[in-house]
This record gives C-alpha cells, sequence and structure tokens, in this order.
C-alpha cells in the first residue's frame, strides 16, 4: 500500500511540476516582453526610479511570503494528519493574522516608508510629487498581496496545481495588457504603470477568494474565530520565518535602495535588469518547489522520514538541473540576448545578470532542505543563524561600497554568503530532521559538479566556433546549448533506473503518435 502510496504521489509530483512548467514559460514570456515594452516607454531613468520607489516597499515583502509559508505549512500538516477540524481552525485564524498583517503594513508604509521617499531618496529635480503618489499605488497593491497570499497558499497546500497554474497566467495576460494600454494612455507614464499594476491586483485577489471559498470546506466565514492556543503556535513558527525573510529583503531591495545611494539611476536600472533575468529562471526551480512543498511536509506529517529524504534528496537535484538548463545558454549567450531583447542598456548589466544567475544557482540546490526545515515547525535555530549570513550580505555590501568598490561587488558577496548558507543550512535541517546530510551531498554534488563541468566546457567551445553578431548563428547557439545540456543532465546527472524509465517512457509516446 505504501508503495503505491509513493507511486501515486510521485506522478502528482510529475503532473504538477508539468502543469507550473508550463505556467513558467508563459509568464516568463510575457515578463520579459514587458520588461521590454516599459524600460522603453518610461526610459531608463524613470525605469530605475519605479524600482526604486517599489524597493523601498518590498522592505516589508517578507511579510505575504512569511504569512503564506506559515499558512501552507499548517495547512499541509494539517492535511496529513487528515484533519478537517484542524485545517478550519488554521484557516479562521491566519484569516484574522493577515488583515491585522495588512493593517500593520498599510501604517507603517505610510509613515516610516513614506518619510524615506521623500527625505532620503535620490530624486530627480521636480519629479518627488510623482514618486509619493507612486509610493501610495505601490501600498495599496502591496497590501492587496497580503490579503492573496493565503488563498494561494491554500490552493498549494491542497496540490491543486491546475488552478495555481491558471490563475498565474491571468495574472500574465492581465499585466500584458496593462502594458499595452500604458503605451496608449495619456498621463506620466510612472503613475499610470503604477495604477494599472494595482487593478491587476485587485482583480487577482478577487478572484482568489471567489475560487477558494467556494472550492474549500475550511474556507468559509463560519470558520473565521479565534484560537489563541494555535495563533500562539502560528504566530511562534511564522515570527522566526518573518526574521529570515526580513534579512532576504536585505540582500535584495535593500541593496536596490543602498546602490541608489552611491550610483545613479541607470545602474540601479542595471540591477533591475538584471534581478529580473535571473527572476526568470529562478521561477523554474520555485514553482518545482512548489509542487514538493506539499509532500514533504505531508511526509514529514505521517512520519514517512524515507520518503522525506528522497524527496529532498532528489528534489535538490531536480530543482538545480531545471533551473541549469535555462541558465547555461542565458549566461554564455547574456550580450546577444539583451541586445536583440533591449537593444540599449545600461552599464554593468551583462555583468549584473550574469552574477545574478550565479547566485540563484547556488540557491536553487537549497529549495527543497529549506522545504524540509519548516516541516518540524522549530524555526528558531535555523532562521537566527541562516539570517544572520543573509543580513550580513546588507553589512558588507555597504562596507565594500562605502569604500570605493563597484556595485558588482555586492554580487560577489551575495555569491561567497550563499555557498556558507548552503553548507550552514544542511547541517541545522539535519539535526532538525534527521537527514543524512553525508548520502545528501554524495547523492547531490558529484552528479551537479560533473553535469556542471561537461555542459559548460562543451557549450563554450561551440560558443567559439560562430561568429558573433549574427542573428541566424545567435539562434543555433542557443538551441546546440541547449541540447549539450540537456544532454549532460541525461547521461550525467540522472541515475540509470531514472535514464531507464524515462527512455520507456519516451519510446511508449513516440509508438502511439500516428505516424
Amino acid at each position: 500500500m505504501l508503495t503505491e502510496t509513493k507511486s501515486n504521489r510521485n506522478k502528482r509530483i510529475a503532473k504538477n511540476t508539468l502543469l507550473l512548467y508550463s505556467r513558467m514559460l508563459i509568464t516568463m514570456g510575457v515578463s520579459l516582453y514587458t520588461v521590454r515594452i516599459v524600460l522603453n516607454t518610461l526610459g531608463a531613468e524613470d525605469y530605475g526610479l519605479y524600482n526604486v520607489v517599489g524597493g523601498v516597499v518590498a522592505l516589508l515583502s517578507f511579510l505575504p511570503g512569511s504569512m503564506a509559508s506559515a499558512t501552507q505549512r499548517f495547512f499541509s500538516h494539517a492535511l496529513g494528519q487528515q484533519d478537517q477540524n484542524k485545517l478550519n481552525r488554521v484557516f479562521g485564524v491566519n484569516s484574522l493574522i493577515y488583515l491585522g498583517i495588512g493593517l500593520a503594513a498599510f501604517v507603517i508604509l505610510n509613515t516610516g516608508g513614506l518619510w524615506f521617499v521623500e527625505n532620503h531618496l535620490e530624486v530627480p529635480d521636480g519629479r518627488l510629487d510623482t514618486l509619493v503618489s507612486l509610493f501610495y499605488l505601490a501600498v495599496f497593491t502591496f497590501v492587496l498581496t497580503i490579503l492573496k497570499s493565503p488563498l494561494m497558499a491554500m490552493i498549494i497546500a491542497h496540490e491543486d496545481m491546475k488552478i495555481y497554474a491558471y490563475m498565474a497566467i491571468v495574472d500574465a495576460i492581465l499585466k500584458l495588457a496593462a502594458v499595452f494600454l500604458l503605451i496608449y494612455l495619456p498621463g506620466d507614464k510612472i503613475l499610470v504603470y503604477g495604477l494599472l499594476l494595482l487593478l491587476v491586483s485587485l482583480i487577482d485577489t478577487t478572484i482568489y477568494s471567489i475560487i477558494c471559498f467556494n472550492r474549500y470546506a475550511e474556507c468559509q466565514i463560519k470558520n473565521i474565530s479565534w484560537d489563541a492556543g494555535l495563533a500562539r503556535e502560528v504566530v511562534g513558527f511564522t515570527g522566526w520565518t518573518l526574521f529570515g525573510q526580513l534579512t532576504t529583503v536585505a540582500r535584495g531591495a535593500a541593496i536596490t535602495v543602498l546602490l541608489n545611494q552611491y550610483f545613479t539611476p541607470f545602474v540601479v536600472a542595471a540591477r533591475a535588469i538584471a534581478i529580473n533575468i535571473s527572476g526568470q529562471s529562478n521561477k523554474l526551480a520555485t514553482q518545482f518547489n512548489t509542487s514538493l512543498y506539499p509532500p514533504i511536509i505531508k511526509s514529514y506529517a505521517a512520519n514517512e522520514k524515507e520518503e522525506m529524504f528522497a524527496l529532498v534528496t532528489n528534489g535538490s537535484k531536480a530543482t538545480f538541473f531545471l533551473m541549469w538548463i535555462l541558465a547555461l545558454p542565458v549566461f554564455i549567450e547574456m550580450e546577444s540576448i539583451l541586445v536583440y531583447w533591449l537593444k540599449e542598456t545600461p552599464s554593468y548589466t551583462v555583468e549584473f545578470a550574469r552574477l545574478s544567475l550565479v547566485e540563484g544557482l547556488i540557491f536553487s540546490i537549497s529549495l527543497p532542505v529549506t522545504t524540509a526545515a519548516r516541516a518540524p515547525g522549530k524555526m528558531a535555530t535555523y532562521e537566527s543563524i541562516l539570517g544572520f549570513f543573509q543580513f550580513s550580505i546588507l553589512i558588507v555590501s555597504w562596507i565594500l561600497l562605502n569604500g570605493g568598490f563597484g556595485p558588482e561587488f555586492v554580487f560577489y558577496v551575495a555569491i561567497l554568503v550563499n555557498v556558507i548558507m548552503f553548507i550552514v543550512r544542511l547541517q541545522i535541517v539535519g539535526n532538525l530532521t534527521g537527514l543524512p546530510v553525508v548520502s545528501y551531498l554524495k547523492e547531490t554534488l558529484p552528479s551537479i559538479l560533473g553535469v556542471i563541468f561537461i555542459s559548460t566546457a562543451l557549450s563554450l567551445l561551440i560558443k567559439d566556433l560562430f561568429p558573433v553578431g549574427d542573428l541566424f548563428y545567435f539562434a543555433v547557439s542557443l538551441v546546440i546549448i541547449f541540447g549539450i545540456t540537456a544532454i549532460s543532465i541525461y547521461y550525467i546527472g540522472l541515475p540509470s533506473k531514472i535514464r531507464k524509465k524515462l527512455t520507456k517512457l519516451i519510446h511508449s509516446k513516440l509508438k502511439s503518435l500516428p505516424f
């Protein structure tokens, strides 16, 4: 019976991964296209200013993410225990907590955040009033994101990835429509864009609410009540997660604001473009781990430790390979991609984008391990130690920039600290869950390093054979590098047992074709 359960679970993970992969491809295409249109419509300076203002709001972006992780963890745990009463209570308590968090965020941003925008941002003459108005729009959009987050977490906990994927496509279409409207609508473009994104967020939140309240028994108004004991448990878990997310924001939004203090908006725009590129690649890793999150938590709740360890180990390899197969072609052909995509880009964009990809690749291996850390619900040690390392990225970056180092050093610092954090994270999770660290490393690192070495060496060799600046050869190069990476993963990254199953599946699919 357990084998059948594992088989069904693996099929569900594979199906969910395919859905999320399709979701990612669509949203990636839309996002990359919209960046080009928005950059051309706003101009590099306004695009940089938009990201600075958004960065101030994003200083609190850890709130919805952390709360969603807590909600998802508690929902998945209750589902693993098959406890409907607990599901009802978790929904009720989290609904009230989210309302409180949304109100707190609104107050903090409209006091401290507004003060920072008005007094400490480097703003071109005559643009302060515009940026203050944009800040208000960003605040309202952010509060809607907080209210939407538990609904998204609930869908993920139930592993309804089809709904999650469809909603992402709806969101992508709405944002694409907003970009087209931006071109034609009159007024200050930076304000028009902020208003359109607020409208998109409002529509998203409304649709999520309708789906959840009609689909899940626990999502009912009657279940919204206060349970002090459960609330303490949720807040205790979430409090440390909030701390961890706060330090993560320090290496993201806060560094964007820091660069604004030492360099021009064009450098900030280059970072924003680089983060967008790596973010699209990171989405694939994140989407795959979205499908892994509920099974890992449910396996722990059901005391199926071996199943959980297998999910974490195989998940780390799969996460890296799924990201690597896209990241390597982009890394090698970065200059050409930026030329054909954006035509003109600010200085540092190519270097920033490549370094950001490296940082994301290192972090991707840790994603399933991070999920495993949440399973026991004991986050104090994990988040305090990892939070210290993440916060150190901001401190060291500030010291270096203050000492006259270039903006690229914020990426070098982040890469080095992420390597250290990977080692520390493994040791902590081993202590929390019993994950066999040595076995994990033996199962993951040799195949990952082998794929990196072989695919990179062969891809660079192929790249040198093609002339630079030709669109046809650029396209051919991308396809060949993608193929080399896929073949390297298949023969070096996958164990023979998985290769045989995959080969058998491909043969059966080919035989079923009508020609």
